[in-house]
């Protein structure tokens, strides 16, 4: 697609400077934290003097090549990762034929995760012959579990099952744990041919890390019964449990609200005499954040600072005064409210005795003590200033910054994730001057921002409706710093451009990102199909999804089809909007409350009550809950939970349309899912647009008896909204109305 920007609006673009992107690559972004409690206690104040130690970002081990590294490669493996970056995966593999040497692990990782992810013959074969060449050089150590595992997944589609599973079983035994793709892959080929199936699965027999990986998507779900079940395995395998598997228990605690038991993890780990790590103790410290108990935390970190061991002490103090807290405020559960999340705290309970046995003797003896006294780093002080920054406390984390670098150790100095926790706080907050201080300050002492920095300060100036300075500082970024944008920059940008109605901008964006080499993703050509949209320009949306369908490296999903839906809807393309709807279907997607309440904006826009009608039966067909013992066929689409919006649509144009009995039907689906209808609304439109309905005295006796059923419609609707009606007497119209006499 060759999309241009209206010449009035030219964007520059570095084509000079080009940044790659590959498909295969390991991308690395930001997650911020999620949002906590609002209702905390108030907080005490922490006195900040003693040492930390730097904090390593964990990041920097998993990135596939850096700048540094990059500055001291030879030129053949420069010119090899340039194509890479590229992605001319065919000039790549000819300079990797030509190569005098063996390229780095960088280049020889990245060349075979695109030969593999290009799932043809050729690609293929190429990428095998790297393996072979690696094995007979004793060389295999060089590559990574990514380009590994998509190197499995293509032998599998290939057909090529046997060795697909050659290379699942050679991670297992260099230690790489597959990604769950390259076990379906690999499993499911395995399960239709009946071969090799044994040797894969005596293979496999899972250790202590394998172990702690499944534990740890336990507990991102808060799968509790299936934590334990896996837990119990642990033994039958000869894995025992070590300081990793109770830092995932910590997690499985805070995601199922379980802050009493944090404590009692910690006991568990001491009573089994494992070492404690710096990780443990930043999760507990990140748990408490998490709950919002910012008290407890500075607790912990006060503790730690004055060098003292009984933590456990203070934890289960917390606890007392927690429930002593919780029994005042009249913060407790009565026999018949809430069955169902009592059933669930029964359950969670009865896990929880079992993964944490001590947790149920706590009072029968004393706290322990830790081994030894642990110092805070950087880490745990980063964790805390983000609980501060998440409650809006930014005079306390920027005092804690202060602390920190004025510590006399310099190795104890804050690094680039505590200043970009203060620069994030910041923005929050709105004060954009202050969040650039922060950044030259990173500067002048010398503590390198990364992307991640950056983006916040683009994302923060878009909030702000600054694109001007969004993007001189996208030009301060990659001259000044020497930091490329990546695609989330330019995300950033273009959602931006949405902020201030600048469609051209936003495809201006869009187009210099291509242009330096970086590939969309599904967010980048969503967002530009917002752009058009709400610019009402649903052919160029369109255009842009069609592009979207056409990208092998990125696969629309419901979120894209409901923003070409919305396009059309915004202009009252009603038809246009329905023959997408169909394409949803006809593609294997189930309309969602999104995609209906787009399509009922838009035949109210283009005032189509008869449309109106059809949509509301599909949508009251979705919301029937199907009754016990009635068979469900897997095909149908998923019960529909509908919104307000939807509704309200829905129930206006009825009303308006004088359709009284559907409007009704609305009014009560609304009210069976909790949804109070606007009855002040509902009124004003009735009184004025149909208040002298029915009375005319010339109607024939055909039509009267046609209208009969309305009016009885109109009545009960009049009765809902609390009119004076036919039920209760009326001072519009005193004599009797016809059939009530």
């Amino acid at each position: 697609m060759n999309l241009k920007p209206p010449s009035s609006s030219p964007l520059t673009s570095n084509s000079n400077n080009p940044f790659p992107a590959t498909h295969s690559s390991l991308t690395l972004h930001w997650v911020s934290s999620p949002h906590y409690p609002s209702s905390i206690s108030s907080p005490t104040r922490l006195r900040l003097l003693a040492t930390a130690n730097p904090h390593t970002n964990p990041t920097s081990d998993l990135s596939l090549a850096t700048t540094a590294a990059a500055a001291a490669l030879p030129n053949e493996d420069q010119k090899l990762l340039t194509l890479l970056r590229q992605r001319k995966t065919e000039e790549a593999w000819t300079a990797y034929t030509q190569s005098t040497h063996l390229p780095n692990p960088t280049c020889l990782s990245r060349l075979l995760s695109q030969l593999s992810y290009q799932n043809s013959h050729s690609g293929l074969t190429r990428a095998q012959s790297i393996i072979t060449r690696l094995r007979n050089e004793r060389q295999l150590r060089h590559l990574d579990a990514n380009s590994l595992g998509l190197l499995a997944v293509a032998a599998a589609k290939a057909g090529q099952t046997r060795y697909a599973a050659s290379i699942v079983k050679s991670m297992l035994r260099s230690g790489f744990l597959p990604h769950v793709k390259a076990w379906s892959a690999v499993v499911s080929r395995l399960a239709a041919t009946g071969d090799d199936r044994p040797a894969l699965v005596a293979d496999s027999r899972p250790d202590t890390a394998a172990f702690n990986a499944a534990l740890n998507a336990c507990a991102n779900l808060g799968d509790t019964r299936r934590f334990l079940k896996l837990f119990d395995e642990m033994p039958e395998y000869g894995a025992e449990p070590d300081v990793l598997t109770y830092n995932v228990m910590i997690k499985l605690c805070a995601r199922v609200g379980r802050k009493d038991l944090l404590v009692f993890v910690l006991e568990r780990i001491l009573d089994k005499g494992i070492a404690l790590c710096m990780t443990t103790l930043n999760s507990l410290v990140a748990a408490y954040v998490g709950f919002g108990d910012l008290e407890t935390a500075e607790q912990m970190v006060q503790a730690m600072r004055e060098g003292r061991r009984d933590l456990c002490k203070i934890l289960r103090d917390s606890n007392s005064n927690n429930s002593k807290s919780s029994l005042i405020d009249g913060d407790v559960f009565e026999k018949d409210s809430n069955s169902n999340n009592s059933k669930s705290s029964l359950i969670d309970g009865d896990v929880f005795e079992k993964l944490l046995p001590n947790s149920v003797r706590a009072n029968d003896c004393e706290p322990p003590l830790l081994s030894k006294a642990y110092t805070c780093n950087s880490r745990i002080y980063t964790t805390l200033m983000k609980g501060y920054m998440n409650v809006g406390r930014v005079t306390d984390t920027v005092r804690m910054l202060e602390a920190l670098r004025h510590q006399d150790n310099s190795s104890s100095h804050p690094d680039h994730v505590t200043y970009t926790t203060v620069i994030s706080a910041f923005v929050k907050a709105g004060s954009m001057d202050r969040a650039r201080r922060v950044l030259a300050e990173m500067t002048r002492v010398g503590v390198p921002a990364n992307r991640i920095t950056y983006n916040i300060l683009l994302k923060g100036y878009c909030q702000q409706l600054q694109i001007d300075q969004a993007k001189e500082l996208l030009r301060e970024m990659a001259d000044d710093a020497g930091i490329e944008p990546d695609v989330v920059s330019y995300n950033i940008l273009i959602d931006g451009c949405i902020l201030v109605d600048d469609s051209a901008g936003a495809l201006g964006f869009f187009n210099e990102m291509r242009t330096r080499g970086l590939a969309p993703t599904k967010i980048s050509y969503t967002t530009l199909m917002k752009a058009f949209a709400l610019s009402g320009q649903p052919k160029l949306a369109n255009k842009v999804f069609d592009e979207m369908l056409n990208d092998p490296r990125v696969k629309a999903d419901l979120v894209a089809w409901n923003m070409l839906v919305e396009a059309y809807c915004r202009m009252g393309l009603v038809e246009e909007a329905k023959k997408i709807i169909q394409r949803i279907k006809d593609n294997g997607f189930h309309p969602d409350v999104a995609t209906y309440g787009s399509l009922a904006n838009g035949i109210a826009l283009a005032r189509k009550p008869g449309e109106a009608l059809l949509l509301w039966n599909e949508v009251k067909e979705r919301c029937r809950v199907k009754k016990e013992g009635e068979t469900s066929d897997p095909s149908d689409p998923p019960t529909l939970k509908p919104d307000e919006g939807l509704l309200d649509t829905l129930a206006d144009i009825c009303v308006r349309a004088a359709f009284f009995k559907k409007a009704l039907e609305i009014v009560a689906c609304m009210e069976e899912n909790g949804i109070p209808p606007n009855k002040t609304k509902f009124t004003k439109i009735y009184v004025e647009m149909h208040s002298r309905m029915f009375t005319s005295k010339h109607a024939s006796q055909a039509r009267q008896d046609r209208r009969i059923e309305r009016k009885r419609a109109a009545e009960a609707f009049k009765f809902w909204l609390g009119l004076p009606n036919s039920y209760y007497g009326s001072e519009w119209r005193l004599e009797p109305i016809d059939g009530d006499e």
